[in-house]
């Protein structure tokens, strides 16, 4: 009997470890770093005041996004000369710890760090503005180990800083640096002791790699500035590359996974590609299922990782080079065929759940939509930031955004 109780609770407290992990937002895109939350009961009826406010704090200036776990909201500022990562109250605001890792970085599009931080157990990872990759206490903020990547690689920033989240996989923490023998690297995650390097005469670009089970295998996918590669993420084995040149090496989404096959796309009016991966002996040979590239592209992300939902895509169109026209589109990922336009919906970022887009647009609303391949339906917007970037972050009902000043914090609830 003792036996059997002990199994059982075994098997609740894994299904709660479960739960707890579909519910928090531990990196940029969450957590399974493609922007869906599996969160449901959020908002299908707009109040007539919009979500109500919970809390808002200063934040401080640069691009990094928002990360989440156990009550607390990590994310990446630049305040007093310095970039630090910065740990609050995920409930209320308060500030649990600040920690500085680098000297202020400025650039012209924008000071401060780009990335955001990732979360893993009792660790906390972080890339600054100039490529010194860190690893952090959870608990208290405290630096366990710190990587000035590229001096070390003898590599140079991207023209417009070092914009890699690091991604955590087997034991490794990987960031793309793009220095000339060494494109993407990565640290043990315990010891911080390099593990490997994979890659060379690639430039970094903007992007952050995902884990995705493409071709049948699992592996680390990387969009660097010039195209886009597949990595073991144990020991940095080359699996295949594709070429995908963009115009100032601006590939900037996060590539995903639709039906074991890898999905990327860059503005620039550069497009989109669905690719397949062919086995060939130990590696894979990339093949097109479909691209759409140029002018006449269905969707060119600029700095947005599109949703993939239910078979469609949801993303934003840049019009011309960096230009000022970006429709909010839907397109059939098998396909890649135009589903429905909202013509000059104007820049965001977006992710999703429950059935819904939350995006903040670039002038610091927040809009909510049906994510349906039927039609665009909004269900509400309202403003609340300042000019903004980043994507926002769910985790228990709750909707976290930012700019350069604030952090704020609403209610995405339905009401009981």
């Amino acid at each position: 009997m003792l036996k059997t109780w002990s199994c059982v609770c075994a098997v609740l407290l894994i299904l709660a470890v479960d739960v707890q992990a579909e519910e928090e937002w531990p990196q940029v895109l969450g957590p399974h770093r493609n922007g869906i939350s599996a969160e449901t009961d959020l908002l299908d009826k707009w109040p007539d005041e919009g979500p109500k406010e919970v809390w808002r704090m200063p934040g401080g200036v640069g691009m990094s996004g928002l990360a989440i776990s156990r009550g607390r909201l990590l994310t990446m500022v630049q305040t007093d000369g310095k970039q630090r990562v910065i740990c609050i109250d995920a409930a209320t605001g308060k500030p649990i710890w600040s920690t500085p890792v680098a000297p202020e970085y400025r650039n012209g599009q924008g000071d401060g760090p780009r990335a955001t931080p990732t979360i893993v157990g009792d660790q906390v990872f972080a890339f600054t503005g100039e490529g010194i990759l860190v690893a952090l206490k959870f608990s208290n903020g405290d630096i366990l180990w710190s990587h000035n990547t590229l001096e070390e690689h003898g590599g140079q920033p991207a023209d417009y800083g070092m914009a890699c989240s690091p991604l955590v996989a087997a034991e490794r923490v990987i960031v793309t640096i793009g220095a000339p023998q060494a494109t993407v690297v990565a640290y043990d995650i315990k010891s911080g002791k390099p593990a490997w390097k994979a890659g060379t005469e690639e430039t970094a670009g903007y992007s952050s790699p995902a884990l995705l089970n493409v071709g049948g295998r699992e592996q680390a996918v990387v969009f660097t500035g010039s195209s886009v590669i597949g990595i073991a993420a144990q020991d940095g084995a080359d699996l295949w590359r594709y070429p995908y040149k963009t115009d100032y090496d601006c590939n900037i989404a996060t590539p995903l996974s639709f039906k074991e096959q890898v999905f990327i796309s860059a503005a620039e009016n550069h497009g989109s590609v669905l690719l397949k991966l062919l086995p060939d002996g130990d590696r894979f040979r990339p093949t097109e299922v479909w691209a759409s590239q140029g002018v006449k592209s269905v969707l060119r992300n600029e700095w947005q990782t599109s949703i993939l939902m239910d078979g469609y895509l949801y993303g934003f169109d840049n019009v011309g080079s960096a230009g000022p026209v970006t429709h909010l589109t839907c397109v059939n990922a098998a396909t890649g065929e135009r589903v429905w336009r909202q013509t000059r919906f104007g820049k965001g970022n977006l992710i999703a759940g429950d059935g819904k887009l939350f995006i903040s647009t670039i002038k610091g609303e927040l809009v909510v939509i049906e994510a349906s391949p039927q039609h665009y339906q909004e269900i509400g917007r309202t403003p609340l930031l300042g000019p903004t970037r980043q994507a926002p972050a769910l985790c228990a009902g709750l909707l976290y955004l930012r700019d350069g000043r604030e952090i704020v914090c609403v209610d995405v609830r339905t009401p009981k």
